[in-house]
């Protein structure tokens, strides 16, 4: 899966080690493999967005954002976690367990793992892996025509979460023509995520995004 023999098995032992399986250590903390996937995170974003910005020279900064936002979402590295064989492996590992209920277990396994290669082989070898073993597997003219409404998805939560959805606009700053709208947007009173944009439907679709982003809401 990996393209070489692991020099540290360990870490990719970690790496598929989902916190709801995890052993509590001795000082009381589950070893799981959260940190993995927080640093893999890291870089998968930083190799998707190099090759984005390389792929598209022409395509501004929005573009290039919404399309790696959508393209390192837990729904879809679930879906590269089980077409590269990572979700049999860890079924197979954790046969017996209830491993249902966590709808993001395998795209976070994936991230793990992109952490776990990068500690054992370092980033040129990481990076080799996501182009070849990830990217590939993305449909970017799908990706790139069709478009998320955020603010619909929000509030598509919001209602299966009994949770009130509340925009509001905080200021408009600049003139006529070049205008910027901030939006907050509050989940039962509290503010979760804001947004800018040249429209106020924009600084909407953005703070709903964000609010995305910070629920892990498939998009």
């Amino acid at each position: 899966m990996v393209g070489s023999k692991p020099f540290n098995l360990t870490l990719y032992k970690l790496a598929i080690k989902h916190a709801s399986v995890a052993e509590e250590s001795i000082n009381g903390m589950k070893i799981s493999n959260e940190r993995l996937e927080y640093l893999g995170d890291a870089v998968l974003g930083a190799v998707v967005a190099e090759f984005l910005f390389i792929k598209y020279p022409y395509r501004d900064e929005g573009f290039l954002t919404e399309t790696r936002s959508r393209m390192v979402n837990r729904e879809a590295l679930n879906q590269i976690a089980i077409k590269i064989g990572l979700s049999k492996i860890i079924s197979e590992e954790y046969k017996g367990k209830n491993l249902s209920a966590h709808k993001s277990l395998y795209g976070d396994a994936l991230e793990a793992m992109v952490g776990a290669i990068y500690l054992d082989r370092d980033f040129h070898f990481c990076k080799k892996f996501i182009l070849k073993r990830i990217i590939i597997h993305f449909d970017l003219d799908n990706i790139i025509s069709t478009t998320t409404n955020f603010k619909s998805k929000i509030i598509e939560w919001g209602q299966r979460e009994n949770a009130e959805i509340d925009f509001k606009t905080i200021s408009v700053n600049g003139e006529q023509r070049f205008k910027e709208f901030i939006v907050e947007l509050h989940v039962s009173g509290k503010l979760l995520a804001e947004g800018k944009g040249a429209t106020k439907k924009k600084a909407e679709q953005e703070a709903a995004k964000n609010a995305c982003e910070i629920l892990k809401i498939a998009v």
